[in-house]
């Protein structure tokens, strides 16, 4: 098929997922880093188990209110939830449009700077993405990753990365499903604030460059960038107005005016953290007509996860809803800091992977 065979779908789901007031759940952690996840609270790494808690993620009563999209890992995408429905007929109940992880993970990117890489998974995407459709899914991610370094990241690596995340987003538009881009700048080390900004920039303006070669229809995209932070080991003291406005500043110089939406990763920052800037963002004044809001992973399900422990649902669900309605109200510029219940715990994890 082509892109003008699935145009009015993909204008239609894009616009589903840049609803005002809603964000994204980001549950497409690979099978080892889920088992990480469960290892924290003493709960084996099998099938069962991953199934369980992600089936208790999504028949929470009322998550559909503040969500529009999850993206998924594909054992998720094709698995049945223990009362015999399968994991997208639980969303599509609660209106959450099924989402799938399909890029195959980093690579060493050979000629550019040693820790640096580049995202596979190009080849035969298009088909899978085709599968994918059938199953159920209707949009996508795929995720390339950046480091600031004294030397880095290199024109190389942007270049590469750039390209890979258009190359994406063309091929799974040919079948149908809605692209969500990601170029995530890592909070590894201790550059302030404004390289961060400007490495940020660069790179973004990069992949609609590389976007608008491939012929990516903007309109049935989506943006998941970095949030506009100082590195993790950095001294300086940054307020969340001043991230907020770093952050739309650099969008407003780098993202075209036909996305319909950018839905921020919280890259390690804590859940109330994740949740205070984002609000921010949408008390500042911008000239971008985008829905600004969330593609959480770590910042809706870090207390949902301890609130489970393998076996409380009650309890998981009660902190995961909390957490979406949280940041709903942060999308819309109407949080009140602590009103929910948090952890102000810091999710970084150094050269974090999926």
């Amino acid at each position: 098929m082509t892109i003008s065979y699935y145009k009015e779908t993909l204008l239609e789901t894009a616009k589903k997922l840049a609803a005002p007031g809603k964000g994204i759940l980001a549950v497409d952690e690979s099978t080892p880093t889920c088992g990480k996840r469960l290892a924290s609270i003493n709960v084996e790494n099998t099938e069962e188990n991953r199934q369980a808690y992600r089936g208790m993620l999504f028949t929470t009563p009322g998550l559909g209110q503040y969500i529009s999209g999850a993206i998924l890992f594909t054992e998720t995408l094709f698995q049945n939830h223990a009362d015999g429905d399968t994991m997208v007929e639980k969303l599509n109940k609660q209106g959450i449009v099924p989402g799938i992880k399909v890029d195959t993970g980093l690579k060493p990117l050979a000629g550019a700077l040693g820790h640096e890489t580049y995202c596979s998974g190009l080849d035969g995407l298009t088909a899978r993405a085709a599968d994918y459709y059938e199953a159920g899914a209707r949009f996508a991610k795929w995720r390339a990753v950046l480091q600031i370094t004294a030397d880095g990241p290199s024109d190389l690596a942007i270049q590469e990365n750039a390209w890979g995340l258009a190359r994406y987003a063309r091929s799974v538009q040919e079948a149908g499903l809605v692209p969500i881009i990601e170029p995530e700048i890592l909070m590894d080390g201790d550059h302030d604030i404004d390289r961060t900004a400007a490495v940020q920039e660069k790179v973004i303006k990069a992949v609609y460059r590389a976007c608008e070669v491939n012929g990516v229809l903007l309109e049935g995209t989506l943006l998941k960038p970095s949030m506009t932070v100082p590195g993790a080991e950095c001294k300086d003291e940054v307020t969340p107005q001043k991230v907020a406005e770093y952050t739309i500043r650099t969008l407003e110089r780098s993202v075209p005016a036909s996305v319909p939406g950018i839905t921020f990763l919280s890259g390690g920052l804590s859940e109330e953290a994740a949740s205070v800037y984002l609000n921010e963002m949408n008390r500042v004044d911008r000239k971008g007509k985008w829905n600004v809001s969330f593609s959480y992973g770590r910042a809706l399900q870090h207390s949902a996860l301890r609130g489970w422990a393998g076996k409380n649902l009650a309890e998981g669900q009660s902190f995961v809803l909390a957490r979406a309605k949280a940041n709903s109200e942060a999308a819309q510029g109407i949080y009140v800091p602590g009103s929910q219940p948090s952890s102000d715990e810091k999710l970084y994890v150094a050269g974090y992977t999926y």
